[in-house]
């Protein structure tokens, strides 16, 4: 495994991306300049959970359905948070769907 400019490994350093959400993402995005890996993980988590954070605040605003449906998103952000933290400790650049490619070109 390759460090990082943090003088993590980029295994941890990727897994440590997503253990906050977006938040966390956005400080490895503002702190790792050079590793790909690290930059792809940290970009990739912004635009995950800050999408959920997002759609979910949204829909606390619905009576009834939003609840349901709030519900049901926090179990699937859940799953995709363990999911991609596992991903990252094993060092696999694990690409979503939508998000995946939009990281891969933002992190540059």
């Amino acid at each position: 495994m390759a460090n990082t400019s943090t003088g993590l490994d980029e295994n941890i350093a990727g897994l440590l991306c997503y253990v906050l959400g977006w938040l966390s993402g956005f400080v490895f995005i503002l702190l790792e300049q050079g590793n790909k890996f690290v930059r792809f993980h940290a970009m990739q988590s912004i635009i995950v959970f800050g999408a959920f954070t997002i759609v979910i605040f949204v829909l606390n605003w619905i009576p009834v359905l939003g609840i349901f449906f709030t519900a049901i998103l926090s179990i699937v952000a859940f799953v995709l948070w363990i999911v991609l933290m596992a991903m990252a400790y094993k060092g696999k650049l694990y690409k979503l769907p939508w998000a995946g490619n939009i990281a891969e070109r933002w992190a540059g």
